[in-house]
């Protein structure tokens, strides 16, 4: 019998993303602040943090995610016990080898792109085999973002030229229209399912032109801005993403989501990759830093999301009530949407301290995740409180 934390995928891919996030965002304060030594030599400092964090830390996520969805979809079992942890230690092993800087570049570079590889086989065999081929959807997404990692690769050993940035803000991108897709599915279900449980009735839905306007607009966002490079579209773009998203989001809002939250969190993280939109086009008319775009993007959507769900998932399939999750929870996703705060909000309005807010946004993720394992380790290493598997 394997130990519980294997037994479904979402167990060690959480706990491993939480605790990688840790030490890979606490190296990164460490470089940042105080000028750690770090031997790197194929890519920038700041290629190394962006990597570890979109290629490390959310593709863990999305992979514990995809382990426990595709069991539900199919009722199929995932793969679990040594063949799981089989996988997890390919991903373990690359965020290793990163973390001695680039010495180990090639090995890392392997471990990275066989993880990817068996993580699309064991995602889309349960899907295959139970012909669900509507699911497999998420098939061409996956491919793209091991296609992605491996273009930053072959960039940082000389063989594509801008392999690097392809890499990085190919993997940024691709994340975000995984979660702007995953929050157009899930979430008008959760506020109707959360607010429900405290007596309030609503009817949320989505609207077909909404749908196919932003899987337009993100993809003609998407190409322009990685191959064309053609400002003015991008920003056309970008600003019409933002609107698209916005009326999204305001069709969604209740003010009864404010009571849960697992209900405002998500809806919090997914307005600030809608800011990011409005950000990258400030960035190209205005001349803002096009990097506090990418960390609306990144902390306070991506980060605050993938904890969100993480949260949301493991209570509900270890047997718990996802209506009432630790109260310690709420005091977690403040401080990381504080996180996101002071790395995105503030720096437009001061720069005169920027190292500063970029130090104490390092520090209160950090501690964002601390609290996050503090309540869920223990959840996820022992087996379902109601005798289920899973």
């Amino acid at each position: 019998m394997s130990l519980p934390v294997l037994n479904l995928g979402f167990r060690i891919f959480f706990l491993g993303a939480a605790i990688f996030s840790i030490v890979s965002i606490s190296f990164w304060l460490l470089i940042y602040s105080f000028n750690l030594p770090i031997h790197l030599e194929a890519v920038s400092v700041y290629y190394w943090h962006a990597h570890e964090m979109i290629y490390g830390y959310s593709l863990a996520v999305i992979a514990g995610f995809l382990l426990t969805a595709v069991k539900n979809w199919t009722g199929i079992q995932t793969v679990r016990g040594s063949a799981l942890l089989i996988l997890f230690c390919l991903w373990a092993a690359a965020r290793m080898m990163w973390l001695f800087g680039t010495q180990l570049f090639i090995l890392a570079a392997l471990f990275d792109l066989l993880f990817a590889f068996f993580l699309i086989i064991c995602v889309c065999g349960p899907v295959i085999k139970a012909s669900q081929w509507r699911q497999l959807a998420i098939l061409p997404k996956l491919v793209l973002i091991a296609v992605f990692n491996l273009l930053f690769y072959l960039g940082a050993l000389g063989f594509i030229e801008q392999g690097e940035f392809l890499g990085i803000y190919g993997g940024l991108y691709l994340i975000i229209g995984l979660i702007l897709t995953m929050g157009r599915r899930v979430l008008p279900m959760f506020i109707q399912s959360g607010v429900g449980y405290l007596g309030y009735r609503v009817n949320l839905f989505n609207s077909r032109w909404l749908d196919i306007s932003s899987l337009v607009l993100f993809l003609g966002f998407f190409i322009s801005e990685l191959f064309l490079k053609n400002t003015v579209f991008t920003t056309v773009m970008a600003l019409c993403l933002f609107v698209i998203n916005a009326i999204r989001l305001a069709g969604w809002h209740t003010f009864a989501i404010w009571k849960r939250s697992l209900l405002w969190s998500l809806y919090l993280s997914l307005w600030f990759i809608c800011t990011g939109f409005l950000l990258i086009a400030c960035s190209y008319v205005f001349g803002i830093s096009k990097f506090i775009a990418v960390h609306a993007f990144a902390v306070g959507g991506i980060g605050v999301v993938t904890m969100a769900m993480m949260s949301r998932v493991s209570i509900g399939h270890s047997g718990r009530d996802v209506h009432n999750p630790p109260v310690l929870l709420s005091i977690a996703f403040i401080l990381l949407l504080s996180a996101a705060f002071f790395r995105v909000i503030i720096p437009l309005f001061s720069l005169k301290y920027y190292s500063i807010w970029i130090g104490l946004s390092q520090l209160l993720w950090i501690t964002a995740f601390l609290i996050f394992i503090f309540v869920f380790f223990p959840i996820l290493i022992k087996p379902r409180i109601d005798g289920r598997p899973g």
